[in-house]
């Protein structure tokens, strides 16, 4: 089972009042809903992949309207997809649909209305609703961190972006598969929606997964760091080393004035230690870290300077 799933598993054993089990039936008739009529009568169509999405939407609808819908399961086999569980719900249809601002005056509304979702627990409850319905999060052990939430519409996905910036998750909107989608990218905002709908133990168990990414993360950053700096100073001693043992057989290391010709000598009888170590270890030192590199940077260029009278004598 996907970390996406036990998210959803864990959303629909949640206890519901009244008024936020009705916004959250709300979001999941008007986002994977759709309205017929069949013999002059409205019948209601609610379809989703997700066994336990489909018994939440029948056992809210008999709690909250009392009324008895189907259960119909529609197999993919030739497809090789997984199944289809659609909610019909073909008596008191309309009420249902007027009660949950699905249907109004013109017709099926793609928005809840303004004047509706005014409590913080509804809002909470229909954002809860809309990620059962088209919402997915990745993994965070296997994945960069992505939540979003998925409609066919532009109006009603904007809406529910609005709805997720209102706890400045910083949601942002883009086009999908012939849809819209509203989306987190940040890990701390999407445990902070997590704790929004309700997926207590989900947010813990990405929270965890979140820390121990960031802090491997953050250990090799520190090794990629150290081990950069130590090849940059190993580069830089050994192109030093070249450079004094150069001068040393080509003009002696006499030929040097006598600060350079000193810090020359103790290079070649330190090779490995730091520029600061080095700096402890000059006669008459100790001398500061750029001092030292200063006098290393007069004795490259002595030597780059015999290598180009070399080019000019040949």
């Amino acid at each position: 089972m996907s970390y996406a799933s036990d998210v959803k598993k864990e959303l629909t054993g949640l206890k519901v009042h009244a008024a936020n089990g009705k916004a959250e039936l709300m979001a999941l008739i008007r986002m994977n809903g759709a309205v017929s009529i069949v013999n002059h009568a409205f019948v209601l169509n609610v379809q989703t992949e997700n066994p336990a999405i489909a018994r939440r939407i029948y056992a809210l609808l008999k709690q909250f309207y009392r009324l008895e819908a189907e259960l119909i399961v529609r197999k993919n086999v030739k497809l090789k997809k997984n199944n289809m569980y659609v909610v019909r719900l073909k008596t008191g249809t309309q009420q249902v649909l007027n009660d949950l601002h699905v249907l109004g005056d013109m017709g099926i509304e793609e928005v809840v209305p303004q004047n509706v979702l005014t409590e913080d627990s509804e809002v909470r409850s229909y954002l809860r609703g809309a990620f059962l319905a088209g919402g997915s999060v990745n993994n965070p052990d296997t994945s960069r961190y992505h939540l979003e939430v998925y409609s066919l519409y532009e109006e009603q996905n904007q809406q529910i972006c609005e709805l997720m910036n209102q706890y400045d998750l910083n949601a942002r909107m883009t086009n999908r598969r012939s849809g819209y989608i509203t989306y987190l990218k940040e890990g701390e905002k999407i445990s902070d929606f997590l704790t929004l709908i309700g997926a207590t133990n989900a947010m813990l168990k990405f929270e965890d997964v979140r820390i121990m990414r960031d802090m491997r993360n953050s250990v090799n950053r520190l090794v990629n760091c150290e081990t950069a700096n130590m090849e940059k100073v190993a580069s830089a001693s050994s192109r030093q080393i070249d450079n004094i043992e150069y001068i040393k057989s080509r003009v002696g290391l006499g030929q040097l004035p006598a600060k350079l010709q000193a810090m020359a000598e103790t290079r070649l009888a330190n090779r490995e230690v730091s520029l600061k170590e080095l700096g402890d270890l000059i006669p008459g030192g100790p001398i500061s870290k750029s001092g030292v590199n200063h006098r290393l940077r007069k004795i490259n260029e002595f030597a780059d300077k015999l290598r180009e009278d070399d080019i000019i004598s040949a």
